[in-house]
C-alpha cells in the first residue's frame, strides 16, 4: 500500500469512526468496526468502465471471503465531479443487477459533495452522505436485513440522521470531515 493509499485509508476510517459511528448515522456500523471486518479499498480508477470492473472483483472478493462483512470502495482521484460520480453509481447498480449480484449486495454511496436531490446545496443533511472521498459502499443484504429486523423502526433512521444534521448545521460538519483528513 502506498503512502498516499494509506493516508486515504486513515481519512476514511477517521470518517467511519467519528462520523457515521459516533454520530449513529448507521446503527449497524459500530459492531462491523470493532469486529474489524471492513474492508477498506483504494482504487486508481478514473474510468466509469474501470471504476464498475474494480467494483465487480471486490463483490467476488466478498463472495470468497464471508469474514470480511462489508467493502468500502474508495476513489482516489476519479469520480470528484458529483454528476460524474452519479453516473458512476447508475452504472455500478446496473451492473449490479446485470451480474447477478441483485438481492445479494447493494450499493450505498458517500462523496465529499454529496447533494440530495431534493435539497439545497448548503443543507447539512447533505453531510448524511458525505464522506471524505467518492465511494462505493458494498453492503450485503442478508446482513442488513438481519440488522434491520432486529432494529426498532428502522424507518426511522434516515429521518433521525436528517433531524441531526440540520441540528448540528453544515459548519459542523464541514470541519468534521476536514478533521478525518488529520492523522
Amino acid at each position: 500500500m502506498t503512502t498516499e493509499h494509506t493516508l486515504i485509508t486513515q481519512a476514511m476510517q477517521n470518517w467511519v469512526k467519528s462520523v457515521i459511528v459516533k454520530f449513529n448515522f448507521c446503527p449497524f456500523a459500530r459492531k462491523e468496526v470493532e469486529a474489524n471486518t471492513i474492508a477498506y479499498i483504494v482504487s486508481e480508477d478514473e474510468k466509469h468502465e474501470d471504476a464498475v470492473m474494480t467494483m465487480l472483483e471486490q463483490l467476488a472478493h466478498l463472495d470468497a471471503h464471508p469474514e470480511v462483512e462489508t467493502t468500502l470502495l474508495i476513489f482516489a482521484e476519479g469520480f470528484k465531479d458529483f454528476d460524474s460520480y452519479l453516473d458512476l453509481v447508475d452504472l455500478a447498480n446496473a451492473l449490479l443487477a446485470a451480474q447477478g449480484y441483485e438481492g445479494k449486495y447493494q450499493i450505498a454511496h458517500f462523496h465529499p459533495d454529496y447533494e440530495f436531490a431534493d435539497s439545497e446545496p448548503g443543507d447539512a443533511a447533505n453531510y448524511t452522505n458525505r464522506a471524505p472521498y467518492p465511494t462505493l459502499h458494498l453492503i450485503r443484504e442478508e446482513s442488513m436485513a438481519e440488522a434491520l429486523a432486529n432494529y426498532d423502526d428502522p424507518e426511522s433512521i434516515p429521518e433521525n440522521n436528517i433531524r441531526l444534521a440540520r441540528r448540528k448545521g453544515e459548519a459542523f460538519w464541514q470541519q468534521l470531515l476536514a478533521n478525518c483528513h488529520k492523522s
